[in-house]
């Protein structure tokens, strides 16, 4: 499956918005190695983890959507984080899906 986030120069039909959203929470003792981190400063791998985790099976989500409906790419593609609560965050990868 093509991703872009831009539009191609080819003639195509839009078969309609796709998404894909994963919620993730880390665990107890890693919130707190985070928390210490935080304090000493340096990179917060768990919460690193955590996104690119999330990140990843959000794709996999838009893109088994887009598949459904028949789409040979997805155009336009972004991400949208929102944190919900301490440590944990939404990731949101939507798109339009199109046939060739």
């Amino acid at each position: 499956m093509l991703i872009s986030t831009t539009d191609l120069k080819k003639d195509y039909e839009v078969l309609g918005l796709v998404r894909g959203s994963e919620m993730k929470a880390v665990h107890l003792g890693k919130d707190i190695m985070a928390g210490v981190r935080h304090l000493t400063g340096g990179d917060v791998k768990e919460y690193t983890d955590l996104l690119k985790d999330a990140r990843d099976e959000a794709v996999e989500d838009m893109v088994a959507e887009a598949e459904e409906m028949g789409a040979d790419a997805v155009l336009g593609f972004r991400f949208a984080t929102a944190t919900i609560s301490r440590g944990t965050a939404e990731i949101v990868a939507y798109g339009t899906a199109v046939k060739f």
